[in-house]
């Protein structure tokens, strides 16, 4: 049974029905209304948040699986930068050093990665966010061994110069000498032995019995193997490339020909007195870009440190020239 309410009117001194007018009815209708549904989106957010769906645990569980492989991702790079960077500084303060190549700039090589960010703003990464991430820094490592290895590359193209240039460049004596008795006349202002007048002698002078074999001091092709009138009688001029040339007088016999590539220790011809000498021997000169060298600095291939000084006085005695 409906409760009915009444109030005490002061003006009528009498109790009368209370009756609520229609728009305040509305009123509270709409604020209940109001209120339920406030109230019901309160609980639902609540309830989504502490008891989330099924479809929702396999998300989580997915985004939880990404992240773990991101962080496994993301320390494996780490390492591999680490292992590259240690490349590259090798490469720049080792390899290319002992070829005197300059340093590769580190312009020419990938930025640096960033620093890691933290755990916390990892986990605030989408997948695709942490897709990206991995992709960039993939390709950041990819670009930085694609240089390296372009740079490797060059260093081996490097060695094989350095290869053919040792080859190239005259290191051994032109005529066996295990004894280092066969020096007769060294390089430098010496004694001609026809005018009696110094003069400068622009080789060493190896005495030796006629017949000894001549060898080819370095790699190299033949110039010229022939008597020419020069004084240097039958002769062999070796170019070697890379400014060097090797003389070898006064043969007996030419066994190399013009044209002819040569290799370090190959006979060329044998010991003679054809010319102006005085006796058998190997006149032998070893020329930089034109200009004579000192031949005793280039036995460094065949020779102790011992022998090598004691050879180096030898050749330094002022004496008589053979040629």
């Amino acid at each position: 049974m409906k409760k009915i309410k009444y109030y005490y009117n002061t003006n009528t001194l009498r109790y009368e029905k209370l009756e609520t007018p229609l728009r305040v009815k509305l009123l509270r209708v709409l604020g209940f209304l109001s209120a339920s549904v406030v109230t019901a989106i309160i609980i639902v957010s609540v309830a989504y948040r502490l008891f989330p769906s099924t479809k929702e645990k396999i998300l989580m569980r997915q985004n939880e699986g990404l992240l773990q492989n991101y962080l496994v991702l993301d320390e494996q790079t780490r390492k591999l930068q680490q292992q590259l960077a240690q490349l590259e500084k090798k490469d720049n303060e080792v390899y290319r050093a002992i070829f005197e190549a300059n340093p590769i700039p580190d312009s020419a090589r990938a930025k640096e990665l960033e620093q890691q960010k933290e755990i916390q703003l990892v986990q605030g990464m989408s997948q695709f966010d942490l897709e990206n991430s991995i992709l960039k820094t993939l390709n950041n490592i990819n670009r930085r061994v694609t240089t390296q290895e372009k740079s490797y590359a060059q260093i081996d193209q490097f060695i094989k110069n350095k290869e053919e240039l040792l080859a190239c460049t005259p290191a051994i004596q032109p005529l066996s000498n295990k004894d280092l008795k066969r020096i007769a006349s060294g390089f430098g202002h010496r004694i001609d032995p026809v005018y009696k007048t110094v003069k400068f002698h622009a080789g060493l002078d190896f005495t030796a019995p006629q017949g000894t074999p001549i060898y080819a001091s370095a790699n190299g092709v033949v110039r010229t193997a022939a008597h020419l009138g020069t004084g240097y009688g039958n002769h062999v001029v070796i170019n070697h490339g890379y400014g060097y040339e090797t003389l070898y007088g006064h043969m007996f016999r030419i066994k190399a020909k013009a044209g002819q590539r040569v290799k370090r220790g190959e006979i060329i011809g044998y010991v003679g007195s054809t010319g102006k000498s005085t006796g058998p021997h190997c006149h032998y000169e070893v020329h930089k870009n034109g200009r004579p060298l000192d031949p005793v600095y280039f036995f460094y291939n065949d020779l102790t440190p011992e022998q090598f000084d004691r050879i180096v006085k030898m050749a330094s005695v002022s004496n008589q020239s053979f040629d």
